[in-house]
């Protein structure tokens, strides 16, 4: 479900640079290391090496940049505490920015000489090194990126509701708060390739349970000027929009719709907001009537886990706004944490062993709204979603309008169908 052409890219590039990365396992997947802990690719006696691939200059450059700092924080935190198993954590980063030759080039660049990745942004670009992952590689990658396609793998954890689920979250409450129902038509703009498309799935889903219509709108990333898009969604007669995409996108559609006289509720994936909009000519619309969905509480939620980190990622980057990619970032660099963590205990800081600890992690991120289970490659951690609308007096832009729930309609939606 990539598009055509960045589908056709990444192949040739996955095929062409798959033998570059025949050394990440060989001869030290099973070298002894002291304390009698087998180690492998990425581990040392003294270090523990995590590769970043993240976009800092793309269409999700302010996701990007605050996913990796918050990473940043994680990591400072733990070696001022002594590190994990007696060894310092480094982060190695990459920014590809979102261009899928610099991603996959970056990606074989990284594999042999680290243990994982605790980011790797951009779903077409996880999709085409995912056969490499499965078969030579095996280092456990947390991708930034939520499309049921990567599910399956035992190597690439998603973390949080898919974009399916996710997607049919939204439109549970938008029906729930009676801004459509039965019989209506609702707009769906949408990326090109796995992000969209897989979104895509959830809002027909969810329209067919609900009596409802889609109309669809696919855009490529490079698209910004969403007039068109609002011009043949009004003339349809939509009563809302969902719109997968990212923040430039996002803001374009509800300021033309705004400014056209397009009264209709928006509703976004965990990717199609940052808090900078506010400050652009879309931030009144904003405000008004969109909504997001994230498997996390927002970063500026009284709650005591989005309290602390706040506080602290402030103090580290004072001059940086705060936004969800800081809550995604922490929560997904200490994931990788606690499996080195049980790794450890069981003396195995192999690839292998990281994976094989992370299938032991059940009841994760209470402390951010949502419990997250692992155990299962095949299931996304959890099918919950927190459903935020915009506030400009809220640290990170969004406060919470209904706390982390599952719609009927989620909870059950077969995932791959």
């Amino acid at each position: 479900m990539k598009p055509r052409v960045l589908t056709a890219v990444v192949a040739a590039l996955a095929v062409t640079l798959v033998g570059c990365s025949g050394k990440a396992t060989e001869g030290k997947a099973d070298e002894e290391g002291k304390g009698g802990i087998k180690t492998g690719p990425g581990v040392s006696s003294s270090t523990i090496s995590l590769g970043v691939l993240t976009d800092m200059t793309g269409v999700y450059a302010s996701l990007g940049k605050s996913v990796t700092q918050a990473q940043q924080l994680w990591v400072k935190q733990t070696n001022d505490a002594g590190g994990i198993c007696d060894r310092k954590i480094e982060l190695t980063v990459r920014d590809h920015g979102y261009d899928p030759q610099k991603a996959i080039a970056a990606y074989t660049e990284l594999v042999p000489d680290v243990a994982g990745f605790a980011q790797f942004i951009g779903s077409p670009f996880v999709a085409a090194v995912e056969q490499r992952i499965d078969g030579q590689d095996k280092g456990l990658v947390l991708p930034q990126a939520w499309s049921a396609n990567l599910l399956g793998s035992p190597y690439i954890r998603v973390i949080g509701a898919t974009y399916d689920v996710e997607t049919i979250n939204l439109i549970d409450y938008l029906l729930a708060e009676k801004r459509i129902a039965k019989g209506d038509k609702i707009g769906h703009v949408y990326f090109e390739g796995d992000y969209g498309e897989n979104a895509l799935v959830g809002s027909k889903h969810a329209a067919k349970e609900a009596g409802l219509t889609v109309v669809e709108q696919k855009i490529k990333p490079t698209d910004n000027d969403m007039t068109a898009q609002v011009a043949a969604l009004k003339q349809a007669g939509v009563k809302a929009v969902v719109v997968s995409a990212g923040p430039r996108q996002a803001a374009s559609l509800v300021g033309v719709a705004a400014a056209t006289g397009f009264d209709v509720p928006v509703v976004g994936n965990n990717s199609a907001f940052a808090p900078q909009l506010l400050k652009t000519q879309a931030g009144p619309a904003l405000l008004k009537d969109y909504y997001v969905a994230s498997s996390t509480l927002p970063i500026g939620d009284p709650g005591d886990g989005p309290a602390k980190l706040a506080k602290e990622y402030a103090a580290q980057y004072p001059k940086d706004v705060l936004d969800n990619g800081v809550v995604a970032g922490y929560t997904a660099a200490s994931l990788f944490g606690e499996a080195l963590t049980k790794a450890c205990d069981d003396k195995d800081l192999t690839r292998e062993g990281i994976d094989k600890a992370l299938l032991t992690i059940k009841g994760y991120g209470t402390e951010f709204g949502v419990t997250h289970d692992f155990s299962d490659p095949k299931a996304p951690s959890t099918r919950e979603s927190v459903i935020m609308k915009p506030d400009a007096g809220a640290a990170g832009g969004l406060k919470v309008v209904r706390p982390a729930e599952v719609a009927p309609a989620a909870e059950s939606f077969t995932i791959g169908n």
